[in-house]
């Protein structure tokens, strides 16, 4: 046999780990991972094929209400939210009354929606239902574009103010630049 041809090395002390050996090279990793985290580019801004952020519905706080109610103020009893017009943002319906602690005060229905631009304060661009009418809006929801309302009255003079016996559906859709009521009035005692 043949003597290798390799002298004899010496134990170096490189070529055997230890909890010493790990314990630098897990830390040596951490850093290139950590250093390569702060060299990534800058996320791409392109908004092709980005989806556009849905807009607030309008905040009906904020909102004064043509509802003549003197001293004792108006409060919002009912308010769904959805887009009417097909426009993407969102409309708030507002069903208002009178704030008189008793009794069943007549509600207006109204359209209320939020300017385009910064700052700009939620308006009411519609009455679907004036107080006139004399009627109080027992449910009030927006269902594919429309507005359906059950709206409550009184049959005669002579009913308690604070029992309607009338009952009637309501539905409200946008078409041709205005709300159209599409579903006629069908009343029926309660």
């Amino acid at each position: 046999m043949q003597p290798s041809a390799l002298p004899d090395l010496p134990d170096l002390a490189h070529t055997r780990t230890s909890p010493v050996h790990w314990l630098a090279t897990a830390t040596a990793m951490a850093g290139v991972v950590a250093i390569a985290g702060f060299l990534t580019p800058d996320p791409a801004t392109a908004s092709q094929g980005a989806k556009p952020v849905a807009a607030a519905a309008p905040d009906t706080a904020a909102v004064t209400f043509p509802l003549e109610c003197g001293s004792v103020g108006s409060v919002v009893t009912r308010k769904a939210t959805g887009d009417l017009d097909g426009d993407g943002s969102p409309e708030t319906v507002a069903a208002v009354s009178c704030n008189a602690g008793s009794g069943t005060p007549p509600s207006g229905i109204y359209v209320v929606i939020q300017p385009h631009g910064k700052g700009g304060t939620p308006r009411v661009v519609a009455t679907l239902l004036a107080p006139a009418s004399r009627r109080t809006v027992g449910a009030l929801a927006v269902r594919e574009g429309a507005v359906t309302a059950t709206l409550l009255g009184y049959s005669s003079p002579d009913v308690p103010r604070w029992k309607p016996d009338v009952q009637e559906r309501a539905k409200w859709r946008w078409q041709g630049g205005k709300f159209v009521r599409s579903v006629p009035s069908q009343a029926r005692s309660v």
